[in-house]
């Protein structure tokens, strides 16, 4: 059974998040996109909780059922610690196979903090206190470190994170089978760093609304969707069912570059150092990106490519696509109408983003289908993202990553 899982997103508890992110939004949204399993999300919430319990319906071994979409349970959470004379601040994905083992879970984290507070819950424990809580529960557990080089709330963070995963976990490191690489990196990057081999990489959207679902996403092949099928093909990176993943144009991410976002700099790493990471016009220090941390901690140069890696593609969102080319806005009436009469075409989003160049001639306007094609050749200039703004796309040959940059930054100071 091949599926597209995403299984990292936000439910309407979560802070900052659409209140359509409800079993009913989510699940019509994952049609139209595609998506075979989600995440749930925010379990650790009690009121979220409750209502999935009510609502899904379960099918297999940790897998559950609504509106024709499989989900699984799924939480993230924030710890907040002092660590080595520093402030660390790490965002961790829990995996969990059952209800039971979930109300476990959220008896423990309850002692800690305040569930109710947010769906992302945070707490003051150190991260592998964390990890220790879920696994003495249940082995079947997983922790994920989340969006792993994003530069304020993950293990490789620039502000404040460690510079490996051993660092971080200490003896709780064993229960680490992987990591997710976040929109501002993808599998490449992370290849340059020879301590993530024995890990396996997955991508998930972080959406905060049902539109954003799928923008990252992993690719599986299961004789059955069960929880203990997809979490062995994770752990064992086995590659005959842990296929690939989809990614975001990690230039597009908004973490990606270094900068100020006030100060409209962006620079590369090596600009970064000429200024000693400090903006020079504010005299502040930067937002290291995602690009910077990797130097840092890479020991391969760019290229490198693992023996028994996980291969991947990288996708633009197919209302990104529309709305750069029609010059109008992702939600206007006249995205959405073509986004869904691509839909109602070829079937679900993913398949419009892999279609073939005759069949988008015949379902869309040529420069749409013509945009579609340049995103699978992977012939695009992108102004890459930093300090919490969005890469900007344009559907031309890709330019050069130095030019790129030194293009769109610095001006006259």
């Amino acid at each position: 059974m091949k599926l597209i899982a995403d299984l990292h997103v936000h439910s309407h508890y979560s802070r900052a998040t659409s209140r359509d992110m409800n079993l009913e939004g989510m699940s019509e949204w994952a049609k139209l996109k595609g998506i075979n399993l989600l995440g749930t999300g925010d379990f650790t919430h009690p009121q979220w909780l409750n209502e999935l319990e009510a609502k899904l319906i379960p099918s297999h071994d940790g897998i559950y059922t609504y509106n024709g979409v499989n989900f699984m349970l799924t939480a993230e959470v924030s710890n907040i610690f002092n660590k080595g004379g520093k402030l660390r601040k790490v965002h961790q994905v829990l995996f969990c196979p059952s209800f039971e083992i979930a109300k476990q879970i959220n008896e423990q984290l309850a002692k800690r903090g305040n569930l109710l507070a947010d769906g992302r819950p945070t707490f003051g424990m150190e991260a592998s206190e964390l990890v220790e809580i879920v696994m003495q529960i249940s082995q079947k557990n997983m922790v994920i470190p989340a969006h792993v080089w994003t530069p304020w709330f993950s293990v490789f963070g620039s502000n404040s994170g460690f510079d490996s995963i051993k660092e971080c976990y200490e003896d709780m490191e064993m229960h680490i089978h992987a990591l997710e690489t976040g929109l501002s990196s993808d599998p490449k990057m992370n290849w340059r760093v020879s301590a993530l081999d024995k890990y396996a990489l997955i991508s998930n959207s972080d959406a905060h609304s049902p539109a954003k679902l799928g923008r990252e996403a992993n690719i599986f092949d299961l004789k059955e969707l069960t929880y203990g099928a997809l979490a062995q093909a994770i752990k064992e990176k086995d590659k005959k069912k842990f296929l690939c993943t989809y990614e975001f144009f990690p230039e597009e991410g908004k973490y990606h570059a270094d900068g100020h976002r006030n100060c409209d700099i962006l620079l590369t790493p090596k600009q970064s150092k000429k200024y000693g990471d400090i903006c020079p016009v504010c005299k502040k220090p930067l937002t290291i990106g995602v690009l910077h941390r990797v130097e840092e901690l890479a020991d391969r140069e760019e290229g490198y490519v693992p023996k028994n890696h996980i291969p991947f593609e990288s996708l633009v969102p197919l209302r990104e696509i529309i709305a750069k080319v029609l010059k109008k806005g992702e939600f206007t009436a006249a995205v959405h109408g073509e986004y869904m009469g691509l839909i109602k075409y070829f079937g679900s989003e993913f398949a419009v983003l892999h279609a073939g160049e005759e069949d988008l001639k015949l379902a869309t306007h040529t420069r749409i289908a013509e945009a579609v094609i340049l995103m699978q050749k992977g012939e695009l200039s992108i102004t890459p993202g930093f300090d919490g703004v969005f890469g900007k796309i344009e559907f031309e040959k890709k330019k050069v990553k130095e030019e790129a940059l030194s293009q769109t930054t610095l001006g006259d100071f």
